[in-house]
């Protein structure tokens, strides 16, 4: 056993440890960390109508659901301004944590990321076809008696894609766009104001021509694409990218190896979800959320196996299952050392947070712990996907905080 942990910790912590501290994933890691906030006002919005709409359509309380319908409605704004447009508000905060790693104007970052993602966004319905429907529908029908508003309008985005099938786009080109805004930042190839104009304005004036190009580029790109495929880039990535790569995630051996992975980076003290998020946000998360957007719309959920389902049934009490092994200790454990951890870990165990009893106990790099700490996981796991494959419980439709 110490043989193996020898070996782990010369040739696999090193590996890890780099990985988990390279600036790129850092700044993917820390976008999806800060969107949260936005995730689980939209999921509690969704939860709320699950118990006030869907429930009580299901058991016939008619009256019930027209007395909560004012309640419903308000939850559908906020579903609406929160994972309706979850790909928008990651681009904005992919670019800012990207210039945050890269030391220039975050703000600015976050702004040339966010236009890239949109420039992305196909125009579904023209100007021209709705006026058409309407001469249809009326023959008499003035295309000059619309509102001035639609004038000059050349049509409306597809807001299919802003919610979380646009997330695998917004990642591709906030990356693209915000290195490009970053590079350029750092080189000084930038507008130099006197020092007397506000630092506000001056900054504000330094970000054109990097925003300009990288902003250019992305236009390119999408010109040129649509040009030689005839089909628009954010529907390519979603058809030949990201939808392969959530079929894959849906696999026993996917959710298996990302389990396992996740406890032997912890064993070394080394927060294995932190490491893994890019994978575990980019492919669980974004099937959580659209499980989320297809619960809101009262269709068949599209996953079976999302990032809430690991915290549901892998990692309650924080990776490992740890709360589980709290409750024994305090149930069992002779030892006053043991219990008087486990006593201090059990708070902050019920939401999650499981550092006490990881470097208390303690279970990091104490070979004591490793088989079961490794296993235990995996045991949950397979119970809990073959459960939710087999139908015997449904698929997570709510964000849940790990």
């Amino acid at each position: 056993m110490n043989g193996l942990t020898a070996f782990l910790e010369k040739y696999f912590v090193p590996v890890a440890a780099k990985i988990g501290s390279q600036k790129h994933l850092v700044a993917l890691r820390d976008a999806f960390i800060s969107t949260m906030p936005i995730t689980m006002a939209g999921s509690i919005a969704v939860l709320l109508n699950a118990f006030f709409r869907d429930f009580p359509t299901d058991w016939g309380w008619t009256k019930f659901i027209e007395v909560m319908q004012p309640v419903v409605d308000i939850n559908g704004y906020v579903y609406n301004g929160t994972l309706a447009i979850v790909s928008i508000i990651f681009a904005f905060s992919l670019g800012y944590n990207l210039s945050k790693v890269y030391n220039v104007d975050r703000l600015a970052g976050g702004l040339v990321s966010l236009v890239a993602f949109v420039m992305n966004l196909t125009v579904t319905v023209s100007l021209d076809t709705v006026t058409g429907a309407l001469k249809a529908a009326d023959a008499n029908f003035d295309p000059s008696s619309l509102p001035s508003e639609f004038a000059g309008i050349y049509g409306f985005f597809n807001m299919g894609q802003v919610n979380g099938t646009g997330l695998f786009t917004a990642m591709i080109f906030g990356f693209l766009s915000t290195i490009i805004y970053a590079k350029l930042m750092l080189r000084k190839i930038t507008i130099k104001m006197p020092e007397s104009v506000p630092p506000a304005v001056s900054k504000a004036f330094a970000a054109i021509i990097p925003a300009l190009i990288a902003l250019y580029v992305v236009g390119i790109i999408d010109w040129a694409f649509f040009k030689i495929t005839n089909m628009d880039v954010i529907s390519w990535i979603s058809k030949s990218i990201q939808e392969p790569l959530l079929d894959l995630s849906q696999g026993y051996g996917a959710v298996l190896l990302v389990t396992f992975l996740v406890q032997l980076l912890w064993f070394f003290g080394i927060h294995g979800p932190n490491v893994l998020a890019p994978v575990l946000e980019s492919l669980w998360g974004t099937a959580q959320l659209q499980n989320i957007s297809a619960a809101q719309d009262k269709a068949e959920l599209p996953f079976e196996w999302v990032r809430g389902s690991f915290d549901s049934y892998v990692w309650m009490g924080g990776s490992g299952g740890t709360i589980v092994l709290i409750i024994a200790l305090l149930i069992f454990s002779k030892r006053a050392d043991s219990r008087a951890v486990a006593k201090l870990s059990l708070g902050p165990g019920i939401f999650n947070i499981n550092e006490p009893v990881m470097f208390g106990l303690p279970i990091v790099l104490n070979t004591i712990y490793l088989i079961p700490f490794i296993v235990a996981p995996l045991v949950m796991v397979t119970i809990a996907y073959f459960a939710t494959t087999l139908g015997i419980v449904s698929p997570v439709k709510i964000a849940v905080v790990g």
